[in-house]
């Protein structure tokens, strides 16, 4: 699971000995929250333990259930307590996984350290701890420090308004210390983020206010200003809010990546409304700018909430050599892989579609579509046609599979895919090319979220036991 090298902490020394090294085995369990909010199933959220292992009798079975001892908590993105951050630091393990729930703002601290594959609840951070000692609420993304504290970026403030604030947790006994923000400047709306001490840098993303968000979509709330564009620039030493840079309105940026190599001073963030995805780079002068480089056309429909359908770009990540960025168009219901050897010019070398709103023979026709000859073909695997689109994406280590699970949010998920809730979530498994490029779905794998105990629930992100391409930071 770690370097073998006598004084090292959790994780791996550099990006590439993840991704090459012998101390990196596959994957052979994965974790994913499961959503029961917003489904008309009165359960908790629980986290689940799935066997990804081909060798295993258990293949693509959920092998346990930690349930939450709350309803409705929307449990959402998930980090660690510590990773290749503190690698050199032999006091740290990588045992704790940091669950925050987007509604309730309640924090889980789940120890995976005793079991892998039985993970128990370490500790409940109540949401009155965030409010009182950080006003903020909505913890979105968790990563954890060199320092060996957790830090948490927030979307709101304690009553459901817009606000970019972020919470520190103590890495030890995972009280709230306060906030890791300095200075009276917070931008007003928060998501993502990513650091890069290197060059003194926290970037952080917006996506809209929480009480706006949390029962649908609607598009006015864009044009009332209640979704995000910007890309906020914070000074990592002094803690205080630099900048910000205005990718335009109703951009809506989510995901927000570095390359993984510490000493880069670019990356790349997914726009999920434009639809397209901007490098951002520090410049000459020492500031940030951005400029996009890959926009994914809207496609004129009929029979859709509005007459112009985007591909709605949810998620992405770059693989451990910083070769490749993937991403996924929820709604168009493709997977991208993109070679960016050349970071300002990505070229498209993998493209794989996995449902969506375009399928043939669905209620939507396309009338005018700029990348495809005709509407694709409705996604079947195992005899289940697939139910959704592409959202969450995590890849192996060594850069070789990719995991997919189909659900963005309960309230989301409800307006715009009903048959996703009434059926729940899979996990699907793409093999990839990582040569010439190239996605190809793996037909034996499918994790039916349909067909839980407790009725068909929401799986979301995945996280490996191991570190991912999307949890570890190297400073």
């Amino acid at each position: 699971q770690s370097a073998k090298c006598g004084a090292c902490g959790p994780g791996y020394a550099t990006p590439l000995d993840a991704m090459k090294g012998k101390y990196c085995p596959r994957e052979e369990i994965v974790y994913l929250p499961c959503i029961y909010r917003n489904t008309g199933i009165e359960k908790p959220d629980y986290l689940a333990t799935v066997d990804v292992d081909p060798k295993s009798p258990h293949y693509c079975q959920v092998i346990h259930r930690l349930p939450m001892p709350n309803l409705k908590d929307e449990l959402h993105h998930s980090g660690w307590n510590a990773c290749s951050s503190c690698f050199g630091d032999a006091t740290k393990r990588r045992d704790r996984l940091i669950l925050p729930s987007l509604i309730s703002s309640r924090i889980y601290v789940v120890d995976v350290g005793t079991d892998l594959r039985a993970p128990r609840i370490h500790k409940v951070v109540e949401p009155v701890e965030l409010f009182w000692k950080g006003n903020v609420a909505n913890p979105h993304t968790s990563h954890c420090l060199g320092s060996g504290d957790i830090l948490i970026s927030c979307m709101g403030d304690p009553s459901g308004n817009g606000k970019g604030g972020f919470i520190l947790l103590d890495g030890e006994t995972f009280e709230v210390k306060g906030n890791w923000e300095n200075g009276e400047k917070v931008p007003p709306l928060g998501y993502d983020f990513w650091y890069q001490p290197r060059h003194n840098v926290l970037m952080s993303t917006e996506w809209g206010v929480p009480k706006v968000l949390a029962a649908g979509f609607n598009l006015a709330d864009v044009e009332r200003g209640h979704y995000g564009r910007r890309i906020n620039v914070w000074d990592w030493s002094t803690h205080t809010y630099l900048q910000a840079i205005d990718l335009g309105k109703g951009s809506i940026p989510l995901e927000v990546r570095f390359l993984h190599n510490p000493d880069a001073a670019e990356g790349f963030v997914g726009c999920a409304l434009s639809a397209a995805v901007h490098r951002f780079y520090k410049t000459e002068k020492g500031d940030w700018a951005a400029e996009k480089v890959i926009e994914v056309p809207t496609k004129k429909v009929q029979g859709w909430l509005l007459p112009d359908m985007p591909g709605l770009i949810t998620d992405i990540l770059i693989s451990l050599d910083d070769r490749f960025l993937y991403f996924s168009n929820w709604l168009h219901g493709d997977i991208r892989q993109y070679d960016i050897s050349n970071t300002r010019k990505p070229k498209l070398v993998g493209q794989v579609f996995l449902g969506g709103s375009i399928t043939k023979g669905g209620p939507v026709t396309v009338v005018e579509d700029k990348e495809l000859q005709c509407q694709p073909e409705p996604f079947v695997i195992k005899g289940k046609r697939v139910p959704g689109g592409p959202q969450m994406i995590q890849l192996s280590l060594d850069g070789k599979r990719l995991y997919v699970t189909t659900s963005l949010y309960s309230g989301w998920d409800k307006q715009f895919y009903p048959d996703l809730v009434k059926e729940g979530s899979v996990m699907l498994q793409i093999d990839v090319d990582t040569e010439r490029g190239g996605l190809k779905v793996n037909k034996n794998f499918l994790v039916d979220f349909g067909k839980e105990p407790d009725g068909p629930v929401l799986a979301h992100e995945i996280r490996y036991p191991g570190g991912d391409s999307t949890s570890d930071i190297w400073v």
